[in-house]
């Protein structure tokens, strides 16, 4: 419930209201304890080129399809790339491998949905750097690491950081817990690239900008994944549930509507650990989630439940930006 009050301050109100003001000295303190733990930080120097996929604002924005759209362009490219992250929800911080049949609670949802989809190498660990040593002593292979949500972790050196903003934007613009900003806006001057899922407002620094367009896939079946089915054979086949436990519910709803199904949305908070109880709105109908719901949601007796994946598409300019600054730090 607070976390659902705190967002609505942050991205619908777009000022400060009086209960936001009264959180003004702990911006001030967060903001100082980020400071120095920058500060402090001892970046560790991996043997292969590093490429971050992150935030500015808690919460998601559409990382997950992008580091799997550059695992695939670079794995058609000829790199071979591997993906690190901190497993967040998962239980202990330990360096372990993915394996596509581990359980979410283990490893954590979105590397469980990365190692799936991607079928490349996915570790996890609070430390990112020692992740990605683990994961290149085992897969000696690898020579490009892409770290899923690892921005503002300044224990891992980067050859690139890439911001990902959805159709929030920055909200009010205010740093934690007054505002959604993990950093300030200024960060994004050092950054390489912006991409916008759904997102066209302005920013106060020039850096280059990418659209990404989620594309929807067909539906599979959450018991059976080799069973799809068509937007059209579930419209008018009774009651549709959606749910939806990411950075922003919102948005697959309006996925949702905009294939023209009409459902009883039911939004729960990111990384949400679902059990039996969660699901019990959906008894007479048909439910429908997202990929990261349901790898949490496997085994889960809720009848008939449908998954959306989804695709990103984006300009091939990225890639050749991202392949230009990769070619010039091999040349160094």
């Amino acid at each position: 419930m607070l976390a659902r009050w705190l967002q609505r301050q942050w991205f619908e109100q777009r000022r400060l209201t009086p209960a936001l003001w009264l959180l003004l000295p702990l911006a001030g303190l967060y903001g100082m304890l980020s400071w120095v733990n920058r500060r402090l930080a001892l970046p560790r120097r991996l043997p292969v080129p590093v490429i971050v996929v992150g935030n500015l604002i808690v919460g998601g924005a559409g990382k997950t399809p992008l580091t799997l759209w550059l695992a695939e362009q670079l794995t058609m490219r000829g790199w071979r790339p591997g993906i690190i992250s901190r497993g967040y929800g998962r239980r202990g911080d330990g360096v372990m491998g993915v394996r596509p049949d581990a359980l979410p609670n283990e490893v954590g949802d979105e590397p469980l949905l990365l190692a799936r989809r991607s079928g490349i190498p996915v570790w996890v660990g609070r430390r990112r750097a020692e992740a990605g040593a683990a994961l290149l002593d085992a897969h000696p292979e690898v020579n490009v690491l892409l770290c899923d949500d690892g921005l503002q972790h300044y224990g891992l050196a980067r050859d690139i950081e890439l911001v990902v903003f959805d159709a929030r934007g920055a909200g009010n613009g205010w740093r934690l817990p007054v505002g959604p900003l993990r950093e300030p806006l200024r960060r994004l001057a050092t950054v390489d690239a912006v991409v916008g899922n759904d997102f066209t407002g302005a920013l106060p620094v020039t850096v280059p900008r990418f659209p990404m367009l989620l594309k929807p896939g067909h539906f599979y079946r959450l018991d059976d994944p080799m069973q799809t089915c068509s937007v059209d054979s579930l419209r008018g086949r009774g009651r549709l549930y959606a749910l939806a436990g990411i950075g922003n519910p919102e948005r697959f709803f309006q996925t949702l509507g905009s294939l023209g199904l009409s459902c009883e949305n039911h939004p729960f908070p990111d990384h949400h650990a679902y059990s039996l109880g969660d699901l019990t709105f959906a008894g007479d109908g048909i439910l429908l989630m997202t990929e990261k719901d349901a790898v949490k949601c496997a085994g889960l007796t809720v009848g008939e439940t449908w998954v959306l994946p989804v695709e990103a598409e984006l300009s091939p300019a990225l890639i050749d930006l991202i392949l230009e600054k990769l070619r010039g730090r091999q040349a160094a």
